[in-house]
């Protein structure tokens, strides 16, 4: 059955665009992976796609990943290929069509370093995926720290309209361009939502000057495209302001707070501390049988071993409890109506994609409101206004 996106698109205008284009150029790169039984025929599909988006492009597109599905994939969990993507945009549909293929055969985007993505490039980027592996469609969009992503609103073409109408009436042509403009606004909006975007973005964009770019510099565009930077190291702040940038990420809607209301604890004491804390609250955490024996038990609690092995075995029995990887922090200052609450996170000084995050409120702890991406983790230790990939 046809679905209600492929309908829309095959109704859809092609005078949507950006410039007048040049058809793009596919190449295709295949490696063995290493390590395969010979008989398994496994194989990491890397292409490349160049030039201006026209019509009948994606059908080009879905021939070749057709083609090259048929193989058996290096991860089950992973993307059937990798596309690197350069092109200046081109047919607005053309790029719509272009992205639902990536989530469909389960294409994952990059762009390079000093390569240019823009408009219908840009759209289509959005929609590189790693895997549909129940319950959801994983993205993988990624962009190399130094490469150009920039999204702009279409432009319709009123003189290609009039050639198509056959007629030189402007009133005419104004109308019917209102009604396809208002089409393609549509699908750019249903676009974002099937690839799991905050729909503000495409409203954003559609309010924008055609000829006005937004190009994907902060960190907050980053989390908001749920585009992974690659090449980003670890920011040059301490690990306090690091700590902070983490909680003020993990506690999603509430107001950003300043490294001013951020302390520092030692391993032992934020493990003592947060024993202690379950201790007074042992109702709201529900523990009981050996595990409240033992929080009860003041010699426990006094040795620097017992403390250790009973916060694992907390852990293990999924009291919301942050994984001890490096230097503990607590941050405060977050309030939901007259509640205060905190947020406590220990974060690896050498890994900086490792770290873990609880929040504290007045009689229990949960786990962070808002968790950080798969794969590029380090992005909570960065200032959302942070512009990690500046224009060059």
């Amino acid at each position: 059955m046809m679905t209600s996106w492929v309908k829309l698109l095959l109704a859809a205008p092609v005078w949507l665009c950006a410039l007048a284009a040049h058809a793009v150029t596919i190449s295709v790169s295949t490696e063995a992976v290493p390590g395969a039984a010979p008989s398994a025929s496994m194989a990491a599909h890397t292409l490349r796609l160049t030039g201006m988006f026209e019509p009948g492009d994606s059908e080009v597109l879905r021939r070749t990943l057709a083609s090259l599905d048929r193989h058996p994939r290096a991860r089950p969990d992973g993307p059937m290929a990798t596309i690197e993507l350069s092109s200046s945009g081109g047919d607005l549909i053309e790029g719509l069509k272009t992205g639902y293929l990536f989530s469909e055969f389960d294409v994952a985007t990059v762009v390079r370093k000093g390569d240019l993505c823009l408009s219908a490039c840009a759209l289509a980027f959005l929609g590189g995926t790693s895997s549909h592996l129940p319950p959801l469609r994983s993205p993988s969009c990624n962009l190399e720290i130094g490469g150009t992503l920039g999204f702009h609103n279409f432009a319709a073409s009123t003189n290609a309209l009039r050639r198509k109408l056959g007629s030189d009436d402007g009133h005419t042509s104004e109308r019917q361009g209102f009604h396809m403009a208002r089409a393609g606004a549509a699908l750019l909006m249903q676009y974002a939502a099937d690839m799991g975007i905050d729909q503000a973005f495409a409203a954003q964009l559609l309010g924008r000057a055609t000829e006005s770019f937004d190009y994907l510099t902060t960190v907050r565009g980053f989390l908001a495209l749920r585009v992974c930077p690659i090449g980003l190291g670890r920011p040059r702040i301490s690990l306090a302001d690091q700590a902070t940038n983490i909680c003020n990420h993990s506690m999603g809607w509430l107001s950003p707070v300043t490294s001013l209301q951020t302390s520092s604890m030692p391993a032992r004491q934020a493990r003592l501390n947060l024993l202690e804390y379950i201790q007074s609250n042992m109702q709201s955490f529900n523990v009981k049988g050996a595990l409240a024996d033992q929080l009860a038990s003041y010699s426990v609690m006094r040795v620097e071993r017992g403390v250790e092995n009973l916060y694992a075995d907390l852990r293990a029995a999924n009291v919301p409890l942050p994984e001890i990887v490096g230097p503990v922090f607590e941050v405060e200052g977050y309030r939901i109506g007259i509640y205060s609450l905190k947020c406590v996170v220990s974060l690896s000084p050498d890994n900086p994609d490792k770290f873990d995050v609880v929040v504290k409120g007045p009689r229990g702890m949960a786990r962070a409101y808002h968790a950080a991406p798969d794969g590029c983790r380090r992005l909570f230790l960065y200032d959302r206004e942070t512009a990690i990939n500046p224009r060059p």
